[in-house]
């Protein structure tokens, strides 16, 4: 009896192994079938297929290849074809994109048939493109706007404004499908930055990491060609700032912007002209300000940019307005800047005490030693109200000061010139007394850099030694 139900046992049993032996031969032809199925098209010869690829890139990515090497086939990690070094633009015959590696991943049925070619995804690898600043919102939109998947990896973008670089971008990724789908991240200015689109290219989210400097942009209105309306929002370091403004190719106009920090707090409304140069036109009111903000400035370092400067156009008005009851010297104040192609003019007109101190200025700062030429007069009712405010006694009341003096100051070397000093209309300064006063004024206020000549105790250190 048990070695009938051992019989029975062993007969199923066997049957099992058998369908299970049978089913390895099955997994082996398979496994064969695919190996050959995704390796044969490796011996092809893909240069007669390279109008057909040609073609596809060109009407479904835009992508317009001019010049490229071999093409070849790579079954791992999924099959794909290869092809390095090329010469290509999407759409825009100026602008070039050189690249080391285009990948492109047919369809798995596609790798046989070519008369039906269909791509999957592209993948554009280690990649140079130029391109010219009147032509990025026309390349972001062609990209922005695809619907069939490109991945863009390690690209370096150059951009230029008749033929000088503008702006480098390096490193950058992109990709509009998957899970990192409309991020895009790089490096520029040295440091990395990472931007994240939202809700249809409606929100977008810049970061610039490890600096403290971050924003979101809602676009508000989008019309085409790149034209819409927003609000631009973010921090830098522990400066909040808001931005309401309008955009179109050539230029960014200014409805509303403020800068909130505890050293300071701006209001201004302009406009920025992006093309064919920078130029920045801006109304700024100063609502509180922390005079010490200045102490990090560094006057040598900013005029050994000399190719910022002469790019670089604006036109700036300036005003302040103190609070009452407020302890600061100066109670009003208005600056008229001027910059174009470093030449800096400048006009202001200070209020201290009913006190009005005017002056204008110019300068080259393009010089190797620029020198800043002024014309400045002093016109105050009451000499003794302002010294006070300054920090002086004086006993004679209703004593009225005004003085007019003309000359030029070299930021660098420290030195200064009078060319002209008169006061109360009696007064004219011998050429002794102009070169006195430019000892004085060296010694005791000029002893340091261009920032001390603004130094109150100073001030009234060289008031005591002329008086």
């Amino acid at each position: 009896m048990i070695n009938k139900i051992s019989k029975l046992i062993n007969n199923k049993s066997s049957k099992y192994l058998k369908f299970i032996f049978f089913l390895r031969y099955v997994f082996l032809i398979f496994f064969v079938a695919i190996v050959l199925f995704l390796n044969i098209p490796r011996f092809f010869d893909y240069s007669k297929k390279e109008k057909i690829i040609k073609n596809y890139l060109s009407e479904n990515y835009g992508l317009l290849i001019k010049e490229m090497g071999d093409i070849k086939f790579y079954s791992f990690p999924l099959p794909n074809l290869q092809i390095k070094n090329l010469t290509t633009s999407f759409g825009l015959e100026e602008d070039k994109i050189r690249v080391q590696k285009l990948q492109i991943y047919p369809k798995i049925f596609n790798v046989y048939n070519y008369e039906n070619f269909s791509v999957r995804k592209i993948k554009i690898e280690k990649s140079d493109l130029e391109i010219k600043f009147q032509n990025i919102s026309l390349f972001s939109d062609k990209i922005l706007n695809l619907t069939k998947k490109i991945y863009f990896k390690n690209i370096d973008i150059k951009i230029k404004d008749e033929n000088n670089k503008v702006i480098i971008i390096k490193d950058l990724n992109f990709q509009n499908y998957g899970f990192q789908r409309n991020e895009i991240n790089g490096i520029v200015f040295e440091k990395r930055f990472k931007i994240k689109i939202k809700d249809d290219f409606k929100e977008i989210n810049f970061k610039l990491l490890d600096t403290g400097v971050q924003s979101k942009l809602k676009v508000i209105e989008k019309k085409k060609d790149f034209n819409f309306t927003g609000t631009l929002i973010g921090k830098i370091l522990k400066s909040n700032f808001k931005l309401d403004f309008s955009l179109t190719p050539n230029l960014i106009q200014i409805y509303d912007f403020y800068l909130r920090d505890k050293n300071l707090s701006v209001n201004s409304s302009g406009n920025l002209e992006i093309n064919p140069f920078f130029k920045l036109k801006l109304n700024t009111k100063i609502n509180n300000i922390n005079k010490n903000i200045f102490s990090n400035l560094n006057i040598e370092k900013l005029l050994k940019s000399k190719e910022f400067l002469k790019k670089f156009n604006s036109q700036n008005e300036i005003i302040l307005k103190s609070q009452k009851f407020s302890k600061t010297l100066i109670d009003d104040f208005n600056i008229k800047m001027n910059l174009a192609f470093g030449r800096l003019s400048l006009s202001k007109k200070f209020l201290i005490s009913n006190t009005i101190l005017s002056c204008q200025n110019s300068v080259n700062l393009l010089d190797e030693y620029p020198i800043i030429y002024f014309d400045c007069s002093i016109d105050s009712p009451d000499k003794r109200k302002l010294l006070k405010k300054i920090g002086i006694k004086y006993n004679n009341k209703d004593e009225t000061l005004n003085i007019i003096t003309q000359g030029n100051l070299n930021i660098l070397n420290k030195k200064i010139n009078f060319d002209n000093i008169k006061a109360n209309k009696t007064y004219v300064a011998t050429s002794e007394d102009l070169e006195y006063f430019k000892k004085v004024f060296e010694k005791t206020i000029f002893d340091k850099n261009f920032k001390d000549i603004f130094n109150l105790s100073k001030v009234r250190k060289f008031i005591f030694e002329i008086s």
